[in-house]
């Protein structure tokens, strides 16, 4: 990739701005000290009270953007997103359910039901039978489901005990607040098994490409590759959804950032960039969350709204001067 570069140098420059600045700025002397010597307000900020914030970010926000990219190429659409096409909001919802019903599932396997029954929910409401699917059809019915899984999950967070409540609504609208090396450590570990899965589903991925008659005729059992494609991005988004809640707009504007800085062309490319580009944005929107307002921390499912709202509206105007709206 010809602009992987730049993509690199943006990533580590969000990455010290986030630990750098906060309620309290500490300068690249002080975080130095801190991470080699292990003393001193760095090594607090590094190993307590931003970096494992600041790791959890690193990977939600790189499974986010595997996940957009591969709906994105699998559907042909750049709306196609996770977030956009209600899995997300599902995910959402199975984890504030668990929390309600205080289970004992853990929270990744239930956001990764969550996201599946989105899924198929999505695909059978959008399903007409004897007609070609329409990607259009199935973003409008991920729209409408995603809004009602939401806001059933926004009425659920407010009928909950007040400890529970407060939980409950961190993940209902977007939080890496309080995040450990343990919300660091699922995320990257079911991220890197995940990642390795797709890399074996690549070859799949470039022959859909080429169209599904081409694909079959190479040999490519596509209904099967399809739907692997498809949970395997189902399962990415759980992953994300689980350590940082439905955050929005990340998934969708990955892919296209990344293609943009770096200039990928194959899939593997593509899918490469999409997650440093995810990880970026959602890096940013963490900084954003903590710096924008001192002395209060956003959601960071609020900064990357007001990030990525603008994107989806210059996304559809251009969708619609193109006809596809």
């Amino acid at each position: 990739m010809r602009g992987a570069v730049p993509l690199a140098v943006l990533l580590v420059v969000a990455t010290l701005l986030s630990l750098a600045v906060g309620e309290v700025v500490l300068g690249p002397q002080v975080l130095w000290q801190g991470l080699w010597s292990g003393e001193g307000p760095g090594a607090l900020t590094i190993r307590v009270l931003r970096g494992p914030r600041l790791a959890t970010a690193l990977g939600a926000g790189a499974v986010l953007g595997l996940s957009g990219a591969i709906l994105q190429t699998l559907l042909r659409n750049p709306l196609a997103a996770p977030d956009i096409l209600g899995f997300n909001a599902g995910a959402g919802l199975a984890v504030v359910a668990a929390i309600a019903a205080g289970a004992t599932l853990p929270l990744p396997l239930a956001a990764a039901a969550g996201g599946v029954a989105a899924a198929l929910l999505v695909a059978a409401l959008a399903h007409r039978p004897g007609q070609p699917g329409s990607t259009l059809t199935l973003v409008l019915v991920g729209l409408g489901v995603g809004f009602t899984v939401a806001a059933v999950a926004s009425y659920l967070s407010l009928t909950l005990p007040t400890n529970q409540a407060s939980e409950a609504q961190r993940w209902v609208s977007g939080s890496l607040a309080a995040r450990n090396w343990g919300h660091a450590a699922q995320v990257w570990s079911l991220g890197a098994a995940l990642t390795l899965l797709l890399a074996l589903q690549v070859p799949a991925l470039t022959l859909l490409e080429l169209g599904r008659d081409l694909a079959a005729g190479l040999g490519l059992h596509v209904d099967r590759a399809r739907w692997g494609l498809m949970g395997t991005a189902v399962l990415l988004a759980a992953t994300g959804v689980a350590v940082a809640g439905p955050v929005a707009f990340v998934a969708l504007m990955a892919m296209p950032l990344g293609v943009r800085l770096t200039g990928a062309r194959g899939a593997a490319g593509r899918l490469a960039s999409a997650a440093g580009a995810g990880s970026l944005v959602m890096v940013l929107a963490d900084l954003a969350a903590r710096a924008a307002l001192p002395g209060v921390q956003l959601p960071v499912g609020v900064t990357a709204g007001l990030l990525g709202a603008p994107y989806l509206l210059w996304r559809l105007s251009r969708e619609m001067e193109k006809g596809e709206l």
